[in-house]
């Protein structure tokens, strides 16, 4: 019992801390950070690992703790990488994995990195294989953390890694401690720059000069790894060939086995087409050469392994009667090697027969027949073949370039039914899309395909007689999906190869018009939900799109899309522009075009009830401004037709329809605009519709009058906003005295009416209408008079006046019962204003 404690009291050494700790963050056992990181150098693996778990649970209830000493502890904690116990080395890793590094994910963690790389290469040179392996894992995990990582000292650590894959035969019993390995060397050059698409972003954002200057430093960054990757190459083929007797064995090969395998081609895909790309980089933009960059699969020595060794033998083929997790495994690998085989395809002269192989997997694979092999013969499961086809789809178009008349339309075929088969939702959508521009547009120039290429022709235009249905099936729910499509579309119209179908068009109708249903009852009319950037795509393919296929249908659906009140008023303008750019351009009748204009400023909706109006609303809650900047675009395009007397005399008999029909108000404002915009003094409308707008502006004048608060009736913003709607009157007042004195024999008469309505009726609500009805003729008498110009014009109508003042003195001494003293108080204030601008009128 003695020894026993004493035993104790030795590995237990913070039971003696008797040391103030006040203000200081401490552990659930009471011990400071400082503490801890001594503890973590203790002779004992116990104390160890105790400290490194007292240091996590310090830093997750202190985590300033950790962002103002973090290189202190790194500096610390970076010994246990090498320790030789396990249970210690498992607990650093976790302690970096779950709080060091999430914890320091928005801090520049190059200075972190740089302090732990020369503790990471020491590991990774111990004669501990346990210890090598995990410095291996961890330096997956600060790679993972920090990407750059692996740029920075690329040649070292893969170095590195062909050591360590190459002694596999130490550990070949346990797959899963050559999987480390694995694992970290296919997350490092998945990180090489190979991918085109970034390639594409980098040309569309920056200026030529400094996108080439930026490929030239990364072609120099990453020019020193070339050759060692070649040495890769060869020992991960060497590493695969291991495998092949567990690729035949009777029930396949075990998760820990397939997941060295999947790494081993991942690796070699990740660095082949890296290598390709900079051999093609360096072509492209005439950088130098350097003396370790040989390309590998030029070389003599590795493309014979990638031929024979690597891609002869696929395909990869299952026993029969196989589970179907196996047969899935089976079909993953082969789906990657048929990804090395797309890229060597263009440098090596492989053997007719080993293409062929290659050809139907991929044509099975786009067809969705490949199977497994138990009884059931069961397809692949969607998400792996979905992710099959991700991959494989940005290879066809240069297979159905470049293969022969017999290969080429069984891959038409085949992916003619992958497109065709995937859903708007699915990422195959977006990829198929691209396999269509690629084939029609490789390169970003039009591909015209030879005419007695009656096939492929065939092909191309169902693909893209298919693009407007897909539109309208992704909706506004897809955005990229659709801004893929439009600007296809648009390409497409700029050289002339849309060739539209009656279908087509019908599709193309359905996207703008927000009243249509699309196929499959999804809404149609999507182009007003999609974002700006997608609608700009769609107006630019518009254009083109009259070119040969304007139609009544269309300009309708337009309209329809024009006053849909979701719309952007920005984007309504550009399309009014849009639509005057193809008139222009002689693709719309002259007849079309007015039609159009007109139907707009008529039709739009201003407020959301009928019956309101515009000015007694707030300005959010109505779509006014947005008539008004219609209506001045409108005003400006048919200015700009021609000679405004012969625009007008076209347009008069539609513009005076519309009149007629007694539009809201801010719409008849609109159209009294264009007529004033078009019209010349004097006048050039003709007798019918001068008696036309005689008929309609008196209960459009009352109506603005209506609008205007008593107690608003001196205020500046509301005297702008009822000049807005009063000018085009004056306007039309000044151009033709008739219709002056036309309206006011109107108002005139509206009074004369109102006023024995008033004798006769004894229903006081009657009575309060005809009442209001002549105060409001009368206030916009007024407001003629309070206009120089206008004062001058209605001189000559002054008879109509007095009789409109004598009727309402006769009110002042009226027995009427429905006529109140209020009433005849408000008569009386009329009166006289109405006197006093009578007497100021000269005849």
């Amino acid at each position: 019992m003695l020894l026993l404690f004493m035993f104790a009291a030795i590995v237990l050494p913070e039971q003696s801390v008797g040391a103030d700790k006040s203000g200081f963050a401490t552990s659930k056992k009471g011990l400071t950070l400082d503490e801890l990181l001594k503890q973590t150098s203790h002779h004992n693996a116990k104390v160890r690992k105790n400290a490194l778990h007292g240091i996590k649970d310090l830093l997750e209830h202190n985590p300033a703790e950790l962002h103002s000493l973090k290189y202190a502890i790194v500096d610390k904690l970076r010994e246990r990488l090498s320790d030789d116990d396990k249970s210690v080395r498992d607990t650093f890793y976790l302690l970096f994995d779950s709080k060091i590094f999430p914890s320091c994910l928005e801090d520049n963690q190059g200075p972190m990195v740089s302090r732990l790389m020369p503790y990471i290469f020491k590991a990774m040179a111990e004669s501990s294989v346990e210890v090598r392996l995990m410095a291996f894992k961890f330096f997956h995990l600060v790679v993972k953390h920090y990407p750059p990582t692996f740029s920075l000292y690329a040649d070292k650590i893969l170095e590195n890694y062909k050591d360590i894959i190459q002694k596999n035969h130490f550990y070949v019993q346990d797959r899963s401690k050559l999987n480390v390995a694995l694992s970290g060397l296919a997350h490092c050059l998945s990180l090489l720059p190979c991918d085109e698409s970034d390639n594409e972003s980098h040309k569309e954002n920056e200026p030529l000069l400094a996108y080439e200057q930026d490929a030239a430093n990364e072609s120099a960054r990453f020019a020193h790894v070339s050759g060692r990757l070649k040495e890769i190459v060869g020992v991960l083929i060497n590493c695969f060939q291991d495998f092949i007797p567990l690729i035949h064995t009777p029930g396949g090969f075990d998760e820990k086995s397939f997941s060295c395998l999947h790494h081993i081609l991942c690796s070699i895909g990740h660095a082949i087409k890296f290598s390709i790309r900079m051999h093609v980089q360096r072509q492209t933009m005439c950088l130098p050469a350097y003396e370790d960059d040989t390309l590998m699969l030029l070389d003599q020595d590795i493309a014979p392994l990638v031929s024979k060794k690597l891609l002869g033998s696929f395909p990869l083929n299952p026993e029969n009667n196989l589970s179907g997790k196996v047969d899935e495994r089976y079909f993953i690998l082969n789906s990657v090697l048929t990804k090395i085989f797309l890229e060597v395809s263009d440098w090596s002269h492989l053997h007719t027969d080993l293409c062929n192989r290659f050809l139907v997997f991929i044509e099975n694979t786009l067809l969705d027949k490949v199977t497994r092999s138990d009884r059931q013969r069961k397809p692949i499961p969607k998400p792996i073949h979905e992710k099959t086809l991700l991959a494989l789809l940005p290879s066809i178009p240069k297979l159905i370039l470049r293969m022969d008349s017999d290969w080429r339309e069984n891959l038409l075929q085949a992916f003619t039914s992958t497109f065709n088969d995937c859903k708007p939702e699915s990422p195959l959508t977006l990829a198929c899309i691209s396999v269509v521009r690629n084939v029609i547009i490789p390169n970003g120039d039009i591909h015209y395909l030879s005419e007695s290429d009656s096939t492929v022709n065939n092909y191309l235009r169902v693909w893209v007689n298919k693009l407007p249905s897909l539109l309208n099936q992704l909706g506004d729910k897809h955005p990229l999906s659709s801004q893929a499509v439009l600007k296809l579309l648009l390409d497409l119209g700029r050289v002339g190869c849309l060739n539209a179908s009656p279908t087509f068009e019908e599709d193309i109708i359905n996207f703008f018009n927000p009243c249509s249903q699309g196929e499959g009852d999804v809404s149609g009319g999507a182009f007003a939900r999609l974002p700006r950037e997608a609608q700009d795509l769609a107006l630019a393919f518009l254009y083109y799109f009259t070119i040969n296929n304007f139609s009544s249908p269309l300009l309708e659906s337009i309209v329809s899309c024009c006053l849909n009140p979701h719309l952007e008023p920005a984007v309504l303008c550009r399309i009014v522009e849009v639509v005057h750019d193809a008139y222009e351009a002689g693709y719309i009748q002259i007849t079309d075009h007015f039609s159009f204009l007109t139907t707009l400023v008529a039709r739009f909706k201003v407020v959301p009830e009928e019956g309101q109006f515009s000015m007694e609303c707030k300005e959010q809650e109505t779509h006014r401004g947005t008539l008004k900047a219609l209506t001045e675009l409108v005003c400006l395009r048919l200015s700009k037709m021609g000679d405004g007397s012969l625009v007008l005399q076209i347009l008069e008999k539609v513009l005076l329809e519309q009149i007629n029909l007694k539009p809201w108000f801010d719409n008849g404002c609109a159209i009294l605009r264009i007529i004033c915009t078009l019209d010349s003094k004097p006048t050039s409308l003709s007798e019918s519709s001068i008696t036309t707008l005689s008929e309609y502006l008196p209960g459009y004048l009352i109506d603005i009058v209506k609008c205007i608060p008593e107690d608003k009736q001196n205020s500046s913003i509301y005297i702008q906003t009822c000049l807005y709607y009063l000018i085009p009157c004056y306007f039309m007042f000044e151009r033709s005295s008739k219709l002056t004195e036309e309206v006011l024999k109107r108002m005139q008469s509206i009074v004369s009416e109102n006023t024995k309505a008033l004798e006769s009726v004894q229903d006081r609500e009657s009575g309060r209408h005809s009442l209001n009805l002549i105060q409001c003729v009368v206030s916009v008498v007024l407001l003629m008079h309070n206009d120089v110009k206008v004062r001058k014009i209605i001189s000559s109508s002054k008879s109509e006046i007095d009789l409109i003042l004598q009727d309402v003195i006769s009110l002042q001494t009226s027995g009427s019962t429905s006529l109140t003293v209020e009433g005849k108080h408000m008569m009386k204030m009329a009166g006289e204003r109405l006197k006093i601008a009578s007497n100021s009128l000269v005849t």
